[in-house]
């Protein structure tokens, strides 16, 4: 007997005012902003219903609107001590819409009164000013574009009110996130000539926060999915998957402490007036060792995270560029950075956590110039020398997309320009370790020129891309 597809009349669900917007309908928003929204709502602290915004062309929420916004979240890791799984489903998004076909209908949630909250993660790579000026009744390619638009429409609407203003809580993984957006939708205001007084009631009465976010996701569970429905007695093409372990700094004045209850809820949610200790450790260890085991795991034809740290090659690697490459370039005590980074090793090797690097690798350039890139900088002020793993990981990830056999196709994404210029790549048959550098290092979008100003980088980056190429990973690697 076929099982019945999740959705609301199969299970009893709150009915939700829509008080949140939220850019972005993957894996980690749904495991973690939206688990920590349902956590309030179900503790009477919050009641808000949240409308899902899919920030790109393709995406999910046709799907996420099929189920009628819900889905099953099992988080599974260490609680306590103890080694937990547990499950349930998450019901706060009401429901989702693409602006590309309803760009009218997403404006008009900009009329809602008790709109309060915009969250988001559009990964690296979303917050970014891209200077289009689309059509009337278009919508603007880039997130900061089409928050500006929808900003407009609300301060328009309720002809500049005050209170209309929300709050923005950005969790794309960027150093003060919030005042990047910010800064873009200023950028986007002048862009299009819109007026001094819109521009004043965004800094005036829009509040923007810096924020860390710290779960990992693996995602779909796509090799159990069938299993796990037959225990549910429900179809659900929605399932996600995170660690028990959650971290969420956000950075400002203590009054989003009112509006965003997190704290009483029991959530580990930090308010602060200075995030950069907590984010320099997460972004440059747990996430750096993340970007980086990924196109060498890739590579040498394992999976997963967990797969990377049951080979002992790979764990090396990751080990000794953790420690001896990452650690040495923070200014924190030495002793807490190893706790933190024996802890991360810890959570890579979660047994209930199948984390494939494929779903990591999501913008991986832009992920390579903001979680490791500053690792790179500073270790060679230091020490006088570049980081041979860190740099390795970036010939790797050159190598990956290439792909010279064909063998991840369409599964690798990335920035438009950025998968446009592999594509020139192997079109052309462009074969030349040093012409291929050069290429990937004047993506200028992604890198800002940093990479051709570092010394030696160049140079070292066509050795081992040669090597990798030449002599195939495992031997590559091993000469290092």
């Amino acid at each position: 007997m076929a099982l019945k597809r999740l959705n609301r009349s199969l299970v009893a669900t709150n009915v939700l005012p829509e008080k949140v917007l939220q850019f972005g309908e993957g894996n980690f928003l749904r495991a973690f902003v939206n688990w920590c929204i349902e956590t309030m709502n179900k503790k009477g602290l919050l009641n808000a219903g949240v409308v899902v915004v899919q920030p790109i062309e393709q995406g999910l929420v046709e799907m996420l609107n099929e189920q009628d916004g819900l889905y099953t979240l099992y988080l599974n890791g260490i609680k306590k001590g103890e080694a937990v799984s547990e499950h349930q489903i998450i019901d706060c998004i009401t429901r989702g819409l693409n602006p590309y076909s309803q760009y009218a209908e997403y404006l008009k949630t900009a009329e809602n009164p008790e709109m309060e909250f915009v969250i988001s993660n559009t990964t690296e790579a979303g917050i970014t000013f891209k200077g289009e000026t689309p059509a009337s009744g278009e919508t603007p390619e880039s997130f900061p574009g089409k928050l500006t638009a929808w900003l407009k429409h609300r301060f328009e609407f309720f002809n500049g009110a005050e209170d209309k203003g929300v709050t923005i809580i950005p969790c794309e993984l960027i150093n003060h996130n919030g005042k990047m957006l910010k800064e873009n939708i200023l950028k986007y205001a002048d862009h299009w000539q819109l007026s001094d007084d819109f521009k004043k009631w965004v800094e005036e009465s829009c509040s923007f926060y810096n924020t860390l976010v710290d779960r990992i996701v693996p995602g779909y569970p796509r090799e159990k999915a069938a299993e796990l429905c037959e225990d549910l007695g429900y179809e659900d093409k929605l399932i996600v998957e995170g660690e028990q372990f959650h971290l969420w700094v956000i950075e400002g004045p203590e009054t989003i402490k009112e509006k965003l209850p997190a704290d009483i809820a029991g959530l580990n949610v930090i308010f602060t007036d200075n995030q950069a200790p907590y984010r320099s450790r997460k972004v440059r260890i747990l996430n750096g060792a993340h970007t980086s085991m990924v196109p060498v795991g890739l590579l040498a034809g394992e999976e997963t995270v967990k797969d990377v740290l049951d080979n002992e090659s790979l764990t090396q690697f990751v080990e000794t560029a953790i420690f001896n490459e990452i650690v040495p370039t923070l200014d924190l005590n030495i002793n807490e950075l190893n706790t933190f980074a024996n802890e991360v090793l810890d959570r890579f090797r979660n047994p209930y956590v199948k984390h494939f690097l494929l779903s990591i690798s999501l913008n991986s350039h832009a992920k390579y110039n903001t979680r490791i890139l500053p690792s790179v900088i500073e270790y060679q002020k230091r020490k006088g020398e570049l980081p041979k793993r860190l740099v390795f990981a970036l010939a790797a990830l050159i190598q990956l997309f290439r792909d010279k056999d064909g063998k991840f196709g369409d599964s690798l994404n990335d920035d438009k320009e950025v998968l446009a210029l592999y594509k020139e790549i192997k079109d052309n048959n462009i074969t030349d370790y040093s012409t291929i550098v050069d290429k990937v290092f004047g993506l200028d979008s992604v890198w800002n020129g940093s990479l051709n100003q570092i010394e030696g980088l160049k140079e070292m980056v066509v050795e081992d891309l040669k090597a990798i190429d030449e002599k195939g990973i495992d031997s590559a690697l091993s000469e290092i």
